[in-house]
């Protein structure tokens, strides 16, 4: 019989403060094994913009260092933003949205909020260390998920690559419009 999950449903983060950091640390520390690979999945940031707020990264950082996580899941904005592999773990600061109901809602257009990814990521279990991520674009259209087309793909590469520069992350355009996360 298997234990009950601490991580289940909603944990509320009331602050990016150390407090919160060592608190993560230890429901981390009762439950990873040998070979689990730790994702935190956090709704922060605001909406629409491209600035990832020092505070966000900073905390993102101690997760990595201090509390054992591998893979942080950054989702509130409704477009994709910067990517980090800070040492040797991925930090998705920004997913953007893959099924939303924004569809006609206008003002943010240059977001191209109709844009998503799918994120494959591969870690090594053993290290927690991200191998490689792939990304599938995807564009929405009629509340639908299709393949994005080819200039589509190629807008949400150089993205990822703008933003990314400040990581040390590009996106590069593969041919079958899929792409691949390059870092230093």
């Amino acid at each position: 019989m298997s234990r009950p999950d601490p991580f289940s449903g909603v944990n509320l983060l009331r602050d990016l403060s150390d407090r919160t950091v060592r608190r993560i640390r230890r429901k981390v520390e009762e439950v990873k094994q040998q070979g689990d690979v730790v994702v935190a999945s956090i709704h922060w940031g605001g909406n629409w913009g491209y600035e990832v707020p020092r505070e966000q990264t900073e905390f993102a950082h101690r997760l990595i260092d201090d509390a054992g996580v591998d893979v942080i899941h950054g989702h509130s904005s409704h477009h994709v933003e910067g990517v980090e592999v800070y040492k040797d773990r991925l930090i998705i600061y920004g997913s953007g949205d893959f099924l939303n109901d924004y569809e006609g809602i206008s003002g943010y257009e240059s977001f191209r909020d109709d844009l998503a990814l799918m994120y494959f990521v591969s870690v090594d279990p053993s290290t927690g260390k991200l191998v490689n991520l792939q990304m599938t674009p995807m564009q929405i259209k009629h509340f639908r998920t299709n393949r994005a087309s080819r200039a589509d793909a190629l807008w949400l590469g150089n993205i990822l690559s703008r933003e990314g520069k400040k990581f040390g992350t590009r996106a590069i355009l593969n041919r079958d419009n899929t792409l691949t996360l390059n870092w230093d």
